[in-house]
């Protein structure tokens, strides 16, 4: 296509409450519309194609992260320079600050302690036969263990759910949704900044980042911040998947039989889950110089959404996207991103979500649904509020 090709045009908001509940259908259309869609609703452009979204994310030169990842101008200034919206230097440094105890070698040290937390929680709730997958089990190892981990104190953790949950609301649109959490995106910060002035245990991941700031590595000014940016993903990103995966298989029980009967799958199972209901919808770039994205122009400056989720059910990369299947090759998917910008924290995330999943094969039967589960409205997170499941313990 030539530079004066005619960029589709898609007018509905994508972040109501009838978008956010049932969000496929609009990445169809916009999948259907081209490679590159101008959403007018939101004043700018859309990749939601696989090999775009791709495309735009591994092309960190031309689609800096540094004007804020947001779909909002406000939230975009306030970031600026945290890991999430940085580029280059500023932002590989924080990100290697924060990647030193995530390490694949650390995170296998970690991983008997986290199996052994999720079969505790999972032995009392198979013993109720009942349970809210999500309150009673997707939110429980992340917002006790991972703070653990950061060395965040036991005053303050009734609130990480509902802090978490705020700052990807502000990351959206600045719609109603997402002003109602500056409250929470507010409060959360504050906690950070107290944080930071204390002395936490030695070898926990927020001494660590203390301590590169005492060594000159980043400002002291960083560390509040760079706190937030292990917390605040890996508590909704997590609770999210593991609440998903528990929907997917009680709904799919042909596939929670494959499962037990094949367990070496919950590597593929766990990918599956997050292909087919990613956790983050999306975030967003700027093109630092004019560029082309399947073959239409943009010009220098202009902002364009990148579809996490569309993208995972491109019907141009997946076979029968829309069906959830643990024997598909799904480990390409573009949940955690991609490229630099890929999220840090991934193999944490996954190593709680396999050691849930592991516990569940182990010790249930048949999962079934208990009532209606209810979504949680979040502008970026999909997920759930109440997911009520009674489970049968095998013998």
């Amino acid at each position: 296509m030539g530079p004066d090709a005619v960029i589709p045009r898609y007018g509905a908001d994508l972040f109501t409450d009838e978008a956010l509940d049932d969000p496929y259908q609009h990445y169809r259309a916009l999948r259907d519309a081209g490679p590159l869609v101008w959403l007018q609703a939101h004043e700018m452009y859309a990749a939601t194609r696989y090999a775009d979204a791709r495309r735009v994310l591994d092309d960190q030169a031309t689609f800096i992260s540094g004007e804020g990842v947001a779909l909002n101008d406000v939230i975009n200034s306030l970031g600026r320079g945290t890991t999430l919206m940085s580029d280059d230097d500023e932002h590989r440094m924080q990100r290697e600050i924060i990647g030193r105890p995530l390490t694949p070698r650390s995170l296998a040290d970690l991983r008997p302690e986290a199996q052994a937390i999720a079969d505790s929680i999972v032995d009392g709730l198979v013993e109720k036969r009942g349970f809210d997958a999500v309150t009673e089990l997707a939110e429980v190892l992340p917002t006790s263990w991972v703070p653990d981990l950061l060395g965040w104190p036991a005053e303050g953790r009734e609130h990480l759910v509902a802090w978490a949950s705020a700052q990807f609301d502000g990351l959206g649109p600045l719609n109603d949704r997402a002003i109602a959490a500056s409250d929470d995106i507010l409060a959360m910060s504050a906690f950070a900044f107290q944080l930071a002035e204390l002395e936490l245990p030695e070898h926990c991941f927020g001494s660590r980042i203390q301590r590169a700031a005492d060594q000159g590595e980043i400002d002291r000014s960083r560390c509040p911040m760079l706190f937030i940016d292990y917390l605040a993903p890996s508590l909704d990103t997590t609770i999210s998947a593991i609440g998903n995966a528990v929907w997917l298989f009680a709904t799919h029980p042909d596939q929670w039989r494959l499962l037990q009967e094949e367990p070496y799958r919950i590597k593929a199972a766990l990918n599956e889950v997050l292909r087919l209901e990613s956790p983050i919808s999306c975030f967003t770039r700027v093109a630092k110089v004019a560029t082309e994205v399947g073959g239409f122009h943009m010009p220098a400056r202009s902002r364009v959404l990148v579809s996490f989720a569309s993208a995972n059910r491109d019907e141009r990369r997946w076979d029968d996207p829309d069906h959830f299947d643990i024997r598909r090759e799904s480990a390409g998917h573009l949940a955690f991103g991609h490229g630099e910008h890929a999220c840090v924290g991934m193999g944490l995330a996954r190593l709680e979500i396999a050691a849930v999943l592991t516990s569940l094969v182990e010790r249930v039967r048949t999962l079934e649904l208990d009532g209606s589960p209810v979504r949680k409205r979040n502008n970026l997170i999909r997920s759930f509020t109440s997911l009520p499941v009674t489970v049968t313990p095998k013998e």
